[in-house]
């Protein structure tokens, strides 16, 4: 009997296989605003050492998130549960494609241990589109929050889900687990999902968040979206509508910066001045609050931004009740 070892690896499963046969697109040069530091801090390292310690995943790496430096010295790691390969392919992302592993179901304890472990008073977690589960994750992501309440009570905690397309029931399994903030981000304008989104479907995205608001009130609800990808000025403004008029509390505005040459080419970098009149037409709109900057990201400075969210709902309550006891009409929300 003749024993054959093979030697020679097979070649390594490209990160974006549907990307891979793509010709690269051309990368504009970064204006001076764009310009972040390389994390060396000791706290970086511990903050790293935690997650590794626990198995888990982060958007922080995955998505190659340019602020990981700072919000990993500062010890706020943002989770990405239910593995790290994604069954969408947006033109976006940086997030590994293809078939995901089966749940695992000691992932919701890790994750608690970690967040006490970093101890976190805010937490965000997120995940990988599980369009392969019947529920697309929802009951996983209630199991999480359960265990982060059970280990950390005094926690709180911000939820970045997917869109639970077509899935039936996934959405109020989330809310009943009351997350303090539902995060969901239609990421961009309308005209721009099928290059740049083609899974997804924005007025679903809408009615989503939207629907957040009906089961739950009370919950602050949270969206985002990239610029720099072709959209128009007049578009952005037009979401801002869609998105007060589903009763959003807080939306993120940021720069795209795309990963690699195969991914969808940056259209334009967004000066930080335009940034800063993003943010002050959508306030006039009635968001709570806005965050608008080149380096804007969902879970960026996520903790300090929730305080500024009560704190905004509390004035809005407030100059309500002062109001009504005026005799004033009550102006919509």
């Amino acid at each position: 009997m003749v024993t054959v070892i093979d030697k020679v690896s097979p070649p390594e499963r490209p990160r974006h296989p549907e990307k891979a046969h793509r010709p690269d697109t051309e990368r504009l040069p970064k204006p001076s605003w764009i310009r972040i530091k390389a994390p060396s801090s000791d706290a970086f390292v511990k903050t790293r050492a935690i997650v590794r310690e626990h198995n888990l995943h982060t958007v922080c790496e995955e998505a190659g998130c340019p602020n990981i430096g700072e919000c990993w010295t500062s010890r706020h790691a943002t989770m990405m549960i239910m593995g790290d390969t994604c069954t969408r392919a947006c033109a976006f992302c940086n997030v590994k494609t293809g078939l995901p592993l089966p749940l695992d179901k000691n992932e919701p304890a890790r994750v608690a241990d970690a967040v006490a472990r970093l101890v976190l008073r805010h937490v965000v977690i997120t995940s990988v589109d599980r369009d392969d589960l019947p529920d697309g994750g929802a009951l996983h992501f209630a199991h999480v929050i359960e265990a982060i309440r059970a280990a950390t009570p005094s926690t709180t905690i911000e939820i970045l889900t997917p869109d639970f397309l077509r899935k039936d029931g996934a959405l109020e399994t989330v809310v009943a687990a009351k997350p303090d903030v539902f995060n969901h981000n239609l990421e961009t304008v309308p005209s721009l999902y099928l290059r740049i989104r083609p899974g997804a479907r924005y007025f679903h995205s809408l009615r989503l968040l939207q629907r957040v608001k009906e089961l739950d009130p009370s919950m602050f609800t949270k969206s985002g979206i990239m610029v720099g990808l072709g959209e128009t000025r007049e578009e952005v403004q037009q979401l801002m509508d869609d998105l007060r008029s589903a009763n959003v509390d807080f939306l993120t505005i940021g720069q795209y910066l795309q990963p690699t040459l195969k991914h969808a080419e940056v259209k334009r970098y967004v000066h930080p001045e335009e940034f800063h009149s993003y943010e002050r037409i959508a306030l006039t709109k009635g968001f709570l609050i806005v965050s608008a900057s080149p380096f804007t990201r969902s879970s960026h400075h996520a903790g300090e931004d929730f305080a500024r969210l009560r704190a905004a709902r509390e004035a809005q309550l407030q100059s309500l009740n002062q109001r009504q006891t005026a005799g004033c009409p009550t102006p919509a929300p």
